[in-house]
């Protein structure tokens, strides 16, 4: 473990020195793209493609394993754990190498000169989500002693890949918009509805065991209407 801090720590400190890379220095390593400069229909492509790997690593695959892994929370049978810690680590595992390829596909074709908040988010992005892999691999045993920080570490790592990630599709469709001026008001209506989704069943989980126990009262009983006793003494009358 102790082999991997390093190169870990070095991927994520220099993440984030990029996201804080000032842009006048940024765009003194490559001229910028004029906005008006005619876009070739490959690179067009190759933005498409980035683009939807992004949103499905990102802006699904991401969130839905957080979705799934809450529900070990409240579940107490051993064979339905083991599912659903599968689940969440494949749909992790997928949306890490999803988002790989679109890093590397960003790399290889498009003008990276992190002058704006979308690759320095995206740059930040790529260090962290393979940061929060590792320690995933790197689980200590339940009951040992760097279990609680562990699971704090992974926790706050997950949480902030996936508001990130959120955050820079917005980004993502707003440069697509500067670069190509067309219209993304149907695409932000469509991921607005997907992560609106999201977070309510995000926040339904919460509260999804103390719905069900509205209707029940000690011994498992089910509650009664109100007018139901009325109704009763009313009947019992002469």
């Amino acid at each position: 473990m102790q082999v991997l801090q390093k190169p870990v720590s070095s991927i994520f400190c220099a993440s984030i020195i990029m996201f804080l890379l000032p842009p006048s220095l940024s765009s003194s390593l490559q001229p910028e793209q004029s906005n008006n400069q005619k876009m070739s229909p490959k690179l067009l492509s190759q933005i498409t493609v980035h683009a939807f790997l992004l949103w499905v690593s990102m802006g699904f695959l991401m969130p839905v394993g957080i979705l799934i892994i809450r529900m070990s929370n409240r579940e107490e049978c051993g064979r339905r754990l083991r599912i659903i810690y599968y689940a969440h680590a494949i749909s992790q595992t997928l949306a890490l190498l999803l988002a790989t390829a679109g890093a590397v596909l960003s790399i290889k074709n498009f003008n990276n000169t992190f002058n704006n908040h979308h690759q320095k988010i995206g740059v930040a992005l790529y260090g962290i989500i393979w940061l929060q892999a590792l320690i995933g691999i790197l689980r200590p045993q339940r009951g040992s002693k760097g279990r609680s920080v562990w699971f704090f570490a992974h926790w706050v790592l997950g949480t902030a890949v996936s508001l990130l990630g959120i955050l820079n599709i917005y980004t993502g469709l707003q440069a697509y918009h500067q670069k190509t001026s067309r219209s993304i008001r149907l695409w932000t209506i469509i991921f607005t509805t997907e992560i609106s989704f999201i977070v309510f069943f995000y926040l339904l989980q919460d509260k999804w065991v103390y719905m069900q126990k509205q209707g029940v009262i000690l011994g498992n009983e089910p509650r009664r209407p109100h007018g139901h006793d009325k109704e009763v003494s009313q009947q019992d009358k002469p």
